[in-house]
């Protein structure tokens, strides 16, 4: 289970040390001040750090934004290329969350749509040269769609090991993306498990109470029972103590009946 530190601007340190304090070990973030306070995040660390939490029972995760991403607070120079882009958005990602190495870098999604582009190629390109100096453990993509993900898998020098999108139960809990990175060993994160999919939580009163859970742990045992790792980004102390609390396992017929939720029929 990873925590997801989108959209909490001046809660976002205070929010971490509560989800650090609560037992997760994966944080999610990205340098990206539009949406995320990634400085937020360093500071949080650094209590945790200073409480005794040790670095390596950590995985943290960051992102590279593109221009097109991002609004007027930008963590790199505008018309610097793209390659000098993603060094400096990492370097400043480092100073922010004060840390020496990050676990993993997602490319926040392609430039477009559709497809690929040069720029694409070039970020991707200078990720795979940080993994190569040593200064990250593995490099992703988030937002991707199918033909994007085969043209990166394919012409990539260093493969995905982690992919991020948004899942909808409506398109099929993103079953071709999910099921291409089963097949290829890469770990497929799901985001917006929840607030994706009301209609799901809706109809899962029976399941929740059969295993005693709320529709929300069904949810995420769901997603895990059928390979993502599931993220969570809750402000309730209360929420990130369940979300947690895991430790049962849906039936085969229940993980078909969760899958086919939303899909009319």
């Amino acid at each position: 289970m990873i925590y997801g530190t989108a959209w909490k601007e001046e809660r976002t340190e205070a929010l971490v040390q509560s989800a650090l304090s609560s037992g997760f070990k994966a944080i999610d973030t990205a340098n990206q001040r539009k949406h995320y306070h990634e400085a937020g995040v360093g500071a949080a660390l650094k209590h945790a750090f200073d409480q005794g939490l040790d670095r390596d029972d950590l995985f943290i995760q960051t992102k590279f934004t593109s221009i097109n991403g991002q609004d007027h607070r930008l963590p790199y120079e505008a018309d610097a290329k793209p390659a000098s882009q993603v060094q400096q958005s990492f370097e400043r990602s480092l100073t922010h969350l004060g840390l020496s190495f990050i676990d993993a870098y997602v490319l926040h999604g392609p430039c477009t749509g559709q497809g690929l582009i040069d720029t694409d190629w070039e970020i991707w390109h200078a990720m795979e040269a940080l993994l190569d100096a040593g200064h990250i453990g593995a490099i992703g993509i988030s937002n991707v769609n199918i033909e994007q993900l085969n043209a990166l898998y394919d012409g990539a020098r260093i493969k995905p090991q982690y992919v991020q999108n948004r899942c909808y139960a409506q398109l099929g809990w993103d079953y071709s993306v999910l099921s291409f990175c089963l097949k290829n060993n890469i770990h497929y994160q799901g985001f917006s498990l929840l607030t994706a999919n009301p209609m799901v939580l809706a109809q899962l009163g029976p399941l929740s109470q059969k295993h005693q859970k709320t529709p929300e742990q069904v949810i995420f045992r769901f997603s895990q029972q059928v390979g993502m790792i599931p993220l969570t980004g809750t402000s309730s102390l209360a929420h990130m103590a369940l979300d947690l609390d895991l430790d049962f396992s849906l039936s085969d017929d229940e993980i078909q009946q969760i899958a086919q939720m939303g899909l009319g029929h």
